[in-house]
């Protein structure tokens, strides 16, 4: 898929307002844990951490985590500043020229898994990086999106999260929401088998192509949709009532997650090759997990159903 390629600022502009973001992520972190502890059944750990002298990523930040409720299994979000001297080849397979440039990166992360295996588990992630090419020009770009990950599949859950999804896109650009669909579609995929992780979102990186002003309204657009396209799920699906079997296919389930986050996702090879902080990098595992060999759902089964309906690239709206 094409990459969006970048504005640049010279030393004669001003330069992107970096202080803004940083409040607005700290924010987006408070508004969003409050919300989910409310329903969530327990209280958030705060982990404010800070990385030591002499490593070679400095920065801070924050990891909220709730383990062991009544409705999410486990949920983190977390928010992070670093500064580093170089950036990894996570970073610039997209962007050669700054191949070794010293950056800054800030964002926030979240994925929470429920209790319930009716329940769909969730990603965010929105971010910004900025890095110094050798001209000494300063280039800013943006990425994130949200996903969801079901177990069991319902179609009303998903058009509603899509529909969130381009509502929040839809006044930066009718084009948007479906680039950014596909670009999920094809992002969130187990490459290794031919299955995709969930019934997808949006998903967008190293965008910049509205201006700094413009793409970071279009982010805050989308991540303010996020409790509006997800909590209404939770609520409608919590209670419904499941088993043994349900649970085991959960647990089955979660392992593809597993595989995703460490085998594909850019993210979390970005966190490890920089040297950020691992205990906040995998916050985005869940508590448990199980793999089995060469299991197949039984036909006609609902299991079956998430395959054969979910799993599989579709117009939602």
């Amino acid at each position: 898929m094409a990459t969006q390629r970048h504005t640049t600022t010279t030393a004669s502009t001003v330069g992107p307002d970096v202080g803004a973001v940083q409040a607005y992520l700290q924010d987006l972190q408070a508004r969003i844990t409050s919300a989910v502890a409310a329903i969530g059944g327990g209280s958030f750990l705060r982990d404010a951490w800070e990385k030591a002298p002499g490593e070679p990523l400095q920065g801070s930040g924050l990891t909220m985590i709730l383990e062991g409720g009544a409705v999410f299994e486990r949920a983190g979000c977390g928010f992070s500043q670093v500064r580093g001297p170089r950036l990894p080849p996570s970073a610039t397979q997209h962007r050669p020229e700054l191949a070794g440039a010293p950056f800054s990166a800030m964002g926030v992360s979240l994925v929470f898994h429920p209790r319930s295996p009716m329940v769909p588990t969730v990603h965010m992630n929105v971010r910004m990086l900025a890095a110094t090419g050798a001209d000494g020009v300063e280039v800013c770009w943006f990425g994130g999106g949200m996903d969801l990950t079901p177990y069991y599949g319902f179609s009303e859950d998903a058009v509603h999260f899509h529909h969130q999804c381009k509502q929040a896109l839809d006044p930066f650009g009718a084009g948007l929401y479906p680039r950014f669909k596909t670009w999920c579609d094809e992002y969130f995929y187990l490459k290794h088998r031919n299955e995709a992780r969930g019934i997808g979102g949006v998903f967008f990186d190293d965008f910049s192509e509205l201006g700094f002003a413009g793409s970071f309204a279009m982010l805050r657009s989308l991540a303010d949709a996020f409790l509006g396209a997800y909590l209404p799920i939770v609520e409608s699906r919590r209670n419904l009532p499941n088993g043994e079997r349900e649970r085991a296919f959960q647990l089955y389930r979660r392992g593809r997650y597993v595989e995703f986050n460490l085998v594909w996702d850019r993210g979390t090879h970005f966190g490890l090759q920089s040297g950020g902080r691992t205990e906040s990098i995998l916050l985005s595992m869940p508590p448990l997990a199980s793999w089995a060999y060469q299991q197949q759902p039984e036909p006609g089964s609902p299991e079956q159903a998430l395959y054969r309906d979910f799993l599989v690239p579709k117009d939602w709206v």
